[in-house]
């Protein structure tokens, strides 16, 4: 028997009737439920709020946790990413024809990857910080697309690569810049003009809002007023990053975390809802109008 036919033989065997029955590409399977593994671990201790190993108060794990890196349209990244590696098990076990088995697993690990870089880059470039788990669920969908890219099956259209690339790459790019607009707040709806107010309020009576670039709840204070938030009266007090210095301004007010919020004479270190602003700096919040100050 030659050898393309003996590696056909291993790759199918006749069925009960007629058809080729095909084995389960076990690489795939395994690593999937590798990934399917971590994203588990990482969605059930979010949902139970108890922290993965190696992310403990104050880590970068943390600050991901907490951010809106890590949802996507209010579901947490972690389950989207067990669904992507369950959907990629589920393939690669599958009887299936080899080449379409192939195509889909590939177009799947080839979205993965580059989400998950995504996601990563975001994180670092956002907040200064890196999540382990992350890090090795990128591993694993990494580790998957080269694989099935080193197993393309010589029958696979779009020869050469560069064409086959491009095809697959522009729909992968249109679902990206998607998900970036998402998390961009391109989508946001217009500036609401009572919480617009509400800021412009708390710049004249001199409240200040002291937080810093890569502060997750600083990012949660901020959407809670959506575009009316570049009214707000902040201080950057990480003006280099996270790893940076602290701004004098924040060193002279014994700023220690962020979001604080001073009003009057009054402190309070924690995000605070649009109401509870209004109330404390004696705005209006109830009898608003849209001509009224």
């Amino acid at each position: 028997m030659s050898r393309k036919k003996r590696k056909t033989s291993q790759l199918s065997q006749p069925g009960r009737g007629g058809g080729r029955v095909y084995s389960p590409d076990w690489p795939v399977v395994i690593l999937a439920a590798a990934g399917m593994l971590v994203t588990a671990y990482l969605a059930i201790t979010g949902m139970s709020s108890a922290a993965p190993l190696f992310c403990g108060e104050g880590s970068e794990c943390e600050l991901i946790q907490q951010s809106h890196w890590s949802l996507l349209l209010g579901i947490p990244v972690a389950i989207w990413g067990f669904l992507l590696y369950a959907l990629m098990a589920l393939i690669a076990g599958l009887s299936r024809p080899r080449l379409k088995r192939w195509q889909r697993l590939w177009l799947l690990s080839f979205f993965g990857t580059v989400f998950s870089a995504y996601l990563t880059a975001a994180g670092w470039l956002a907040l200064q910080a890196l999540c382990f788990w992350c890090l090795i669920s990128l591993g694993i969908i990494t580790a998957l697309f080269l694989l099935l890219s080193f197993r393309r099956p010589e029958s696979a259209p779009g020869m050469p690569w560069a064409g086959f690339l491009a095809g697959q790459g522009a729909m992968v790019a249109v679902v990206l810049v998607l998900l970036h607009a998402l998390y961009a707040g391109w989508f946001q709806p217009p500036e609401d003009p009572r919480l617009r107010d509400l800021a412009l309020h708390l710049e004249r009576t001199g409240a200040l809002y002291y937080g810093a670039s890569w502060c997750p709840s600083c990012q949660d204070q901020n959407r809670l007023f959506g575009q009316a938030a570049r009214h707000l009266p902040y201080v950057e007090c990480s003006p280099g990053g996270r790893g940076g210095g602290v701004a004098f301004e924040c060193v002279a007010n014994d700023i220690t975390s962020y979001p604080t919020w001073v009003i009057g004479n009054r402190r309070f270190e924690r995000l605070m809802e649009p109401e509870e602003l209004a109330r404390l700096s004696r705005f209006d919040w109830e009898g608003w109008t849209p001509n009224g100050s």
